[in-house]
């Protein structure tokens, strides 16, 4: 991977600015003019691309340190490194988020890439040491990976809630319930008089206050 590439995955992954970026770097004391900055961080096919030396590199993550963990006076300052490979950067940005050595393939496993605790030891050793390894661009893409995924976890959709069944709809002036037969109130419509009718009174004419029923003239 290439410095640039570096700088546009902490970028996404914290949520930076150009002018947040610039000031990390001015934490380490390394003055980056934000036209300059903004070179770095684009692709190689974009016009005004610029790319990003390796002693530019060793300041804005010794600043990324002080930015995410602060700056001590107490302890001496990190080192600037002149040449800056894929084992320093993934040492530093170990540092940076507070990670421990059995940390890293946690990190990497939230991009799908296995790697032992063995290999992982062997790349954070000095270069002289016999089981020295160099870190490759493939694995430090998936640390930067897995790291963005810890640090910004992609947001899940709530599943849309249940829709409750329509009530069933009912005519004004229905009945919410009936006896087949009989109508609401339990009056008896079979066709039949009811019981309490009174017939006519002599003469063809109702009894006072009773119903007169139509009768055949």
């Amino acid at each position: 991977m290439t410095n640039n590439d570096v700088l546009r995955s902490i970028r996404y992954m914290l949520k930076l600015n150009d002018e947040a970026m610039v000031n990390i770097a001015a934490l380490a004391d390394s003055e980056v003019p934000l036209a300059m900055m903004q070179a770095y961080l684009k692709k190689e096919e974009e016009a005004g691309f610029q790319p990003c030396p390796d002693v530019l590199m060793g300041y804005f993550l010794n600043g990324l340190i002080f930015h995410r963990r602060g700056k001590s006076e107490e302890l001496p300052a990190p080192s600037i490194e002149r040449k800056m490979n894929n084992n320093i950067i993934l040492k530093k940005l170990r540092i940076a988020f507070d990670l421990k050595t059995t940390d890293i393939p946690q990190v990497l496993a939230k991009a799908d890439f296995a790697v032992g605790q063995s290999e992982i030891g062997a790349i954070f050793r000095k270069p002289d040491h016999k089981n020295y390894r160099e870190c490759g661009d493939q694995l430090l893409r998936n640390f930067l990976k897995g790291l963005s995924l810890t640090v910004r976890p992609p947001i899940v959709p709530k599943a849309p809630a249940e829709k409750k069944p329509a009530a069933e709809h009912k005519p004004a002036g229905q009945a919410k319930s009936a006896t087949p037969g009989k109508p609401a109130g339990g009056k008896s419509w079979s066709g039949n008089k009811p019981a309490s009718a009174s017939r006519p009174a002599a003469g063809g004419k109702p009894a006072a206050g009773k119903k007169s029923w139509p009768g055949k003239s």
